[in-house]
């Protein structure tokens, strides 16, 4: 198991400032990895998307910035700052930016 990457161990955090929106782009940071979890930070720029897929596992999606567009099964949700949804696994699920959008995404697989 290995442990936290690409962020700073010791030290008082703001992640949303840990990764940086980009025009036309998806930005993706990973933090964790392994065979029992994911953690990773994503900056949507307005407009984007991740389209549908399933997942392994549970994601936990919590909103860091912005405002995000979480569709589960068709129906969408959408997520502001400091609130969080789960997509459970193997169902469709799918993130827009409904306008510039931060999220910490946890898979638990």
């Amino acid at each position: 198991m290995s442990g936290l990457k690409n962020i700073e161990k010791s030290t008082i955090l703001t992640l949303k400032d840990e990764v940086a929106y980009q025009p036309g782009q998806v930005v993706s940071k990973t933090i964790a990895q392994n065979d029992a979890l994911s953690v990773t930070l994503f900056a949507f720029d307005k407009g984007e998307e991740i389209s549908t897929h399933e997942s392994g596992g549970d994601a936990f999606v919590t909103c860091l910035d912005g405002t995000g567009r979480i569709t589960i099964d068709g129906a969408a949700y959408e997520l502001h700052e400091g609130e969080s949804i789960v997509m459970p696994a193997r169902h469709p699920h799918a993130v827009f930016g409904q306008e510039q959008f931060k999220m910490l995404l946890v898979v638990v697989f």
